[in-house]
């Protein structure tokens, strides 16, 4: 009985403090008002089932990503390749980024042996995310030459499935970045865990390019979102074969 009563406090407490959280952080310009709902409901699903390291692990890359969005908006709006409503996200751009990594939160309730490898999924498909957002935004405005990834043609910034050079460096940055994140609140532990997140976020990166250049042009129901949702998939699964395979 006392463990029923501590499970339901802990989701008791991070549904209030996301509640306060979200009333007073809707004023800052990162994501749209439904955007935020979104958010509350999804640090409360997070913080509740794996808790507030978890939670902060979002919060920064929800703060990072949007920061790289910003870089250049004036330059990127101009040529008609920046993100929409001034970089603000959506509910569709959160659950796109987010419903793999909350997916594995709350497999880890259920099935609480295989906490580890749901965490390396976890740490995984934010890491790719945070990437994907580094590389497209950085390239999108500094890219140089801007290729398609399947023929390497050159084609305009802001194609689906172009990469450049200045993005792909960008994204290995985000990358870094995102699993000494992962690493720092204890997310994922030890340099050879922290290497598998980081290959694997890369190479989900890599793949999401090619998707967009290989399908996304040709499906209309094929969203950005979608792709996202593929992509931090790819990353989770990646990981999480490596993990069980190598460590």
């Amino acid at each position: 009985m006392s463990d029923f009563f501590v499970f339901n406090g802990i989701w008791l407490n991070a549904f209030l403090i996301n509640f306060v959280l979200i009333f007073f952080g809707q004023r800052l310009p990162f994501l749209t008002k439904k955007g935020w709902i979104h958010a509350g409901v999804l640090g409360t699903l997070l913080w509740g089932s794996i808790g507030w390291n978890a939670w902060l692990s979002v919060c920064f890359y929800l703060l990072l990503g949007t920061l790289v969005t910003k870089i250049g908006y004036k330059n990127k709006a101009f040529r008609g390749i920046a993100e929409a409503r001034g970089g603000q996200r959506g509910p569709e751009n959160v659950w796109g980024s987010a419903a793999t990594g909350c997916s594995l939160a709350l497999f880890s309730c259920i099935w609480p042996n295989y906490l580890t490898l749901f965490m390396v999924g976890f740490a995984s498909s934010f890491t790719a995310k945070l990437s994907d957002t580094f590389s497209s935004e950085i390239g999108k405005r500094y890219g140089k030459k801007t290729f398609l990834i399947t023929t390497l043609q050159s084609v305009e910034p802001g194609t689906e499935g172009a990469i450049s050079i200045e993005g792909l460096l960008a994204g290995l940055l985000g990358c870094v970045i995102m699993t000494v994140v992962m690493l720092k609140l204890s997310i994922i532990s030890g340099l050879s865990v922290a290497f598998i997140v980081f290959l694997s976020a890369y190479l989900a990166t890599i793949l999401e390019s090619y998707i967009g250049a290989v399908v996304q042009n040709k499906i209309d129901w094929m969203t950005n979102e979608l792709v996202n949702s593929i992509q931090t998939s790819l990353a989770a699964i990646i990981a999480i074969f490596l993990y069980s395979k190598f460590i």
